[in-house]
C-alpha cells in the first residue's frame, strides 16, 4: 500500500528506482483515489485512458537506467495547457471538442522527463475567475470542505493535489490563479518570473500576465518542477535566459519586508491577519530580519490589473469566432453565425470581460483607461523595485479570506475580484511569487487552509525556495 498522503517526488523516485513499487502501481494508486473522489470534487474534466500505458513506458526507463527525477511521476494538467492529440477546452463550450495539434513547451519538457499525465483539470473558463465556479463543466469543490470553492482559476489542479488524486500538477497564473487555489487547498503554488517558463501552448488569457507554474505539496517539489520546465524558448519571444536578471541579496540571510500599510486597508479576515503575524514571528525565530516597507501604490493594483486584464482578454478571445475552429452555430448569414457561436460558447464571466475590455480599448476611452493603467503598472513596479533595495522577500497573506462558500460571491463580481488583492501585484510587476501553507482557520467546524505569499526579485526563485523550505521545515 502506497502512502499517498506523505509521498513526494523524491521519495517516489527512490521507491521506483529501488523496485519498492512500479510506476504502473503508483499511477494506479492515484487513479483509484480519483475514481473514488472525483465524482464529488470534480477536479478532473477527463482522466486519460492511457495513463497506465504511459506508466509502463516509465517503468522501461527505470529498468534500462535512463529514468530522470520526474520519470513516472503522476501529473494533473490544467485544461488550458496543450497536450498533442488531447482535448484542450479551457473549460469552455466554445472549445468543447477542440483537440490540440501540438504540445506546449512545458509539456514537451515533461514528456522528455518521462512524466505520466493523469488527466486534464477543471478551471474557470479561459482562466477568467477566482473560484473554479465559472467552468462550463461544473464547479470544482475544495477537498477540505466540499461546500467551499478550491480557488481559481487553477482550482482543479490544486484540488487534485490536495485530494491525493495526483502527486503534483501544472496550473497557470494570470492574477493569482496558481497561488490562490494553492492557499485555499493547503498546498504550494509558484508563479515564476514572467518569461521564466514558456507560454507556448498555453491558451492566452492576458498575455502580459500569464505564466505556467507548479502546484505541489512541498516547496522542494515545486522547485524540481520549475527547474524542469523553465528556460528560453524560440517559440516564445517573451522567455528569458538565466542571465537576464542578476538578483543581488541585501545580506547573507534574506531580509524580509512587510508592507504594513497595505495590510491595514480593511476587508481582510481577522484569522488571516492573526495567522500572518504568527508567520512573521516564526520567521523571526528562524533568524530572519523583518523590516517594515512601503508600497505606496499597491492598493491601486487591483483596478489597474483588471483594466489591463479586460483589454487583453477582449483581444485574445476575438479569435474564437465560430469560423476557424471550435464551436460553430449556423445563422442566416456570417454575422449571425458569429453572434450565435460566441453567445452560446462563452459563459457570463468571459462575456463580461470581453465587453468591458472592448469598452476600455474603444476610441475616447483608450487613453483614459488602458494607457493610464499601463502607466500605473510601471509606477507600481518601481515601488517594488525600490523596496527590493532594502529587502529580499516581500511577505503578505496570499488571500484576504479563507476559502468561501460555493455560490457566495457569484452575484457580486467585484467581491470576487477583491480576493486577488495580494496576488495581482506579482503579475503586474512580473516578479516571482509563491504561496506556502501557513496554518488553518476553523470555520463552522472545518479547518480551512491559509496561505503565506512570498515575493522575490525578478529571476530570484532560488531565494523564494530557500525561505519557503525553511519556513515549512523541509
Amino acid at each position: 500500500m502506497i502512502d499517498l498522503s506523505t509521498l513526494t517526488i523524491k521519495k517516489a523516485h527512490e521507491d521506483m528506482k529501488s523496485g519498492k513499487y512500479s510506476a504502473v502501481e503508483l499511477t494506479q494508486a492515484y487513479l483509484d483515489e480519483t475514481k473514488k473522489k472525483n465524482p464529488d470534487i470534480n477536479a478532473y474534466l477527463e482522466v486519460f485512458t492511457d495513463a497506465i500505458e504511459q506508466a509502463k513506458e516509465a517503468d522501461k526507463r527505470f529498468k534500462d537506467g535512463t529514468a530522470a527525477t520526474l520519470t513516472g511521476i503522476p501529473f494533473a494538467i490544467k485544461d488550458n495547457i496543450l497536450i498533442n492529440g488531447r482535448i484542450a477546452s479551457s473549460a469552455s463550450k466554445i472549445l468543447e471538442n477542440y483537440h490540440a495539434t501540438y504540445d506546449a513547451t512545458a509539456i514537451s519538457k515533461l514528456k522528455k522527463e518521462g512524466a505520466v499525465f493523469l488527466g486534464r483539470t477543471n478551471m474557470d473558463e479561459f482562466a477568467l475567475g477566482g473560484s473554479t465556479e465559472k467552468s462550463a463543466y461544473g464547479v470544482t469543490k475544495n477537498p477540505h470542505d466540499t461546500n467551499r470553492v478550491p480557488g481559481g482559476t487553477s482550482g482543479g489542479s490544486a484540488a487534485a493535489v490536495a485530494g491525493m488524486m495526483s502527486l503534483v500538477a501544472l496550473g497557470s497564473d494570470t492574477g493569482g490563479s496558481v497561488r490562490q487555489p494553492a492557499a485555499f487547498c493547503g498546498v504550494v503554488g509558484l508563479k515564476p518570473t514572467y518569461g521564466a517558463v514558456s507560454r507556448f501552448g498555453l491558451m492566452a488569457a492576458t498575455s502580459s500576465f500569464d505564466q505556467i507554474g507548479p502546484i505541489a505539496k512541498t516547496v522542494t517539489e515545486a522547485e524540481i518542477i520549475f527547474n524542469a520546465i523553465k528556460g528560453q524558448d524560440i517559440k516564445d519571444s517573451t522567455t528569458i535566459s538565466e542571465t537576464t536578471y542578476s538578483p543581488k541579496s541585501v545580506g547573507k540571510k534574506p531580509v524580509i519586508g512587510v508592507p504594513r500599510v497595505f495590510l491595514n486597508q480593511g476587508g481582510i479576515s481577522k484569522d488571516i491577519l492573526k495567522n500572518f503575524d504568527e508567520s512573521v514571528e516564526k520567521l523571526k525565530k528562524l533568524g530572519y530580519e523583518i523590516k517594515d516597507i512601503e508600497l505606496p501604490n499597491a492598493a491601486r493594483a487591483l483596478p489597474v490589473y483588471y483594466i489591463i486584464n479586460f483589454a487583453e482578454v477582449s483581444s485574445n478571445l476575438s479569435r474564437f469566432d465560430g469560423m476557424r475552429f471550435g464551436l460553430h452555430k449556423s445563422g442566416k448569414d456570417g454575422i449571425e453565425d458569429y453572434f450565435l457561436s460566441r453567445g452560446t460558447g462563452f459563459g457570463k464571466e468571459a462575456r463580461r470581460r470581453i465587453l468591458l475590455g472592448t469598452y476600455v480599448l474603444s476610441s475616447g476611452y483608450y487613453d483614459a483607461y488602458y494607457n493610464r493603467a499601463n502607466a500605473a503598472r510601471r509606477i507600481i513596479t518601481q515601488d517594488f523595485l525600490k523596496a527590493f533595495e532594502n529587502v529580499d522577500i516581500i511577505l503578505t497573506p496570499t488571500t484576504p479570506t479563507p476559502a468561501f462558500k460555493i455560490g457566495e460571491k457569484l452575484s457580486d463580481p467585484v467581491s470576487m475580484y477583491l480576493e486577488d488583492i495580494f496576488t495581482v501585484t506579482a503579475n503586474l510587476t512580473g516578479l516571482p511569487a509563491m504561496s506556502v501553507p501557513s496554518g488553518f482557520s476553523e470555520v463552522e467546524g472545518k479547518k480551512l487552509p491559509l496561505g503565506l505569499q512570498m515575493t522575490a526579485r525578478h529571476g530570484d526563485e532560488k531565494t523564494l525556495f530557500g525561505v519557503g523550505k525553511e519556513f515549512l521545515g523541509e
